[in-house]
């Protein structure tokens, strides 16, 4: 397994309250963490779990299972994510100090780029609005890291998921030297990213916990037998038709008497190679004859597609006019509809269902660690965000509250054939 190095990113402050929480178990990661692109595919994702007491201690902004995040905690990680961000108009260095914003408002009033001509400066109001968002952006990313961190070490104890320290110190040494060959730029990436040797191996540790804990759900999917194969099989068996294909030659013409002078010349034996090159503007085929392999119905304009699918082979149909220019075609090779049979189709069938078996098993445990864990999660007032228990509940619209239309599955599509330009 490759190690992996993370850091915090802002690029989006927000992420939808309705998510689903257990995305770290299906590989997405939360809008605050990205990996390192050089160091590989880890991601840390969102088990909602969360703490239980409603006595905060004094020094803290939430608790999680009676674990409390502290302020001093929640601040080095906020400042993380203010020095890895790429998308915040206010600086990363600036003091936010809410709910004012007055040192935001100035450090942004004083580094913003002079407005362009005839453009007003922004107010006081706007700048103090940009602040806030950008505060709250950070403020989420942090709180949402940290209470992930507690969700995600909390249901791996429960579920029996170990990781020792020297299982850590090995991924993260392999990982440093792969990415970060000298000291140098090593030292140099963790004063830019605000982080420490300790905060890169807490992440580590919590993207391999995360990667055993999903293994560890999809492992109890429901398993694949013939019997399921064979009734998917039956109820889908139009997904495993080939649909008719034709090859053809075509020559197009930016007019129709240029249209009627390649299909005058095709008639009197003259070759499509000769034709296509003088009279074609299709580039893509005026220098192979005309040939189009492996035409399926609806790829190519209606009128030509008509034309096509509604010849018989060896015969000339034309000028057909469309948007391109003035069609010629003749079918010179017709491979008829075939259903794909039981046995070949059931490798794909296999996969289909192995992977719609994970993601059921993932749904459930998502929505079972919700239900267990989101009640026991309280943070303090100003630090409220969507996995606390005291969260505000969202906004519904007045259509559909609370809920999204199911999207159909959208079918496999044949690879596009260029069309011809005029």
């Amino acid at each position: 397994m490759t190690a992996a190095v993370v850091r915090l990113s802002s690029r989006r402050h927000h992420q939808r309250a309705d998510a689903q929480p257990l995305a770290i178990i299906v590989g997405v990661v939360p809008r605050l963490i990205r990996l390192i692109p050089a160091l590989g595919a880890f991601f840390v994702a969102a088990i909602v779990f969360a703490g239980c007491g409603e006595d905060l201690p004094g020094n803290a902004v939430a608790n999680v299972d009676d674990k409390p995040i502290t302020r001093s905690e929640f601040i080095h990680w906020m400042e993380i994510a203010k020095a890895t961000s790429q998308g915040s108009s206010s600086s990363a260095e600036a003091n936010y100090d809410p709910p004012d914003f007055t040192a935001c408002v100035a450090k942004l009033r004083e580094t913003a780029p002079k407005p362009a001509k005839g453009q007003p400066k922004p107010n006081d109001a706007a700048l103090k609005s940009q602040c806030k968002k950008d505060y709250e952006g950070f403020r989420d990313q942090a709180l949402r890291f940290l209470i992930t961190e507690r969700w995600i070490r909390g249901e791996a104890g429960a579920q029996g998921v170990k990781l020792t320290e020297e299982q850590i110190e090995a991924e993260f040494e392999k990982a440093r030297k792969q990415q970060y060959p000298k000291d140098a730029d090593f030292q140099k990436f963790l004063k830019q990213t605000s982080q420490t040797v300790e905060d890169l191996k807490r992440q580590l540790s919590l993207n391999t916990l995360s990667t055993k804990l999903r293994t560890k759900v999809v492992k109890d999917a429901e398993p694949i037998t013939d019997k399921r194969v064979a009734d998917y099989y039956k109820k889908n068996k139009e997904r495993f038709a080939e649909p008719e294909k034709r090859d053809v030659r075509l020559v197009v013409t930016k007019t129709k008497a240029k249209a009627d002078q390649a299909l005058e010349a095709l008639r009197d034996d003259e070759s499509w190679k000769a034709v296509t090159r003088r009279l074609s503007i299709d580039p893509s085929t005026k220098s192979k004859g005309g040939v189009v392999t492996g035409l399926t119905k609806g790829q190519q304009d209606p009128a030509v597609d008509s034309a096509i699918f509604g010849a018989a082979k060896g015969k000339l149909v034309g000028p057909i006019k469309t948007q391109f220019g003035h069609y010629v075609v003749q079918v010179q090779k017709i491979v008829p509809a075939k259903e794909r049979s039981l046995k070949q189709a059931t490798s794909m069938i296999e996969q289909q269902l192995k992977a719609e078996g994970e993601q059921e098993a993932i749904r459930k445990f998502s929505e079972d660690l919700s239900k267990k864990w989101k009640a026991k999660t309280y943070c303090r007032e100003g630090y409220v965000t969507q996995d606390c228990k005291n969260a505000p509940k969202p906004k519904t619209t007045a259509t559909q509250p609370g809920q999204q239309q199911p999207q159909q599955p959208q079918q496999p599509q044949q690879p596009p054939q260029p069309q011809p330009q005029p």
